[in-house]
C-alpha cells in the first residue's frame, strides 16, 4: 500500500510539472510569437517529455491499482 501511495504522489508531481511546461508553451505561443519562434523546439520538446513521463507513470499507477484490487 505504501508503494501505491508513493506512486500516486509521483504521478501528481509529474502531472504538475507537465502542466507547468504546457503553461510555458502557451505563454510562448500567446505572447511571444512570432519573434521568439527559435524557442519553439526546446519548449515543445520539454513539454512533450514531461507529458510522456506523466503518461508512463500514470500507466504504472493504473496497473498497480488494478493489481491491488485483485488482491483484495
Amino acid at each position: 500500500m505504501e508503494q501505491l501511495a508513493q506512486l500516486q504522489k509521483e504521478v501528481r508531481r509529474a502531472k504538475r510539472i507537465a502542466a507547468e511546461h504546457a503553461g510555458v508553451l502557451h505563454d510562448l505561443v500567446e505572447d511571444r510569437l512570432p519573434q521568439a519562434f527559435a524557442e519553439l523546439p526546446g519548449v515543445t520538446q520539454a513539454c512533450f517529455d514531461a507529458c510522456q513521463h506523466w503518461a508512463a507513470l500514470n500507466q504504472q499507477l493504473l496497473e498497480a491499482e488494478a493489481d491491488a484490487s485483485k488482491v483484495e
